[in-house]
């Protein structure tokens, strides 16, 4: 029995799976670094707040990412952190959903 191809399909899918929970750990400490000063007590839809979220959450996680890259009503772009790469705003847009729903 060849168990090379078992085990590469297995390397493969625990490296996703790291991948994966280290975004969304990375999307927690970016949100607490630039985004909870607004949406964790100020004046910005409180991240758990599944009223304020899902209409927005509705909307489809394109609109939410396009929002949070480009800036929309009050918020500026990325949070006003412009060293923000798309993937780290994607990351904690991907953590206040998943706060939220």
């Amino acid at each position: 029995m060849n168990l090379k191809l078992p085990l590469a399909l297995t390397a493969a899918l625990l490296t996703s799976m790291l991948a994966v929970q280290a975004q969304a750990a990375d999307g927690e400490a970016i949100f607490e670094d630039n985004c909870a000063g607004c949406h964790d007590g100020g004046g910005a839809p409180q991240i758990g707040d599944n009223d304020a979220w899902q209409s927005r959450i509705d909307e489809g996680m394109d609109e939410l990412y396009a929002s949070a890259i480009n800036g929309v009503g009050g918020m500026p772009a990325k949070g006003g952190n412009a060293d923000l790469t798309d993937d780290e705003v994607k990351a904690a847009v991907d953590y206040i959903v998943d706060e939220s729903e």
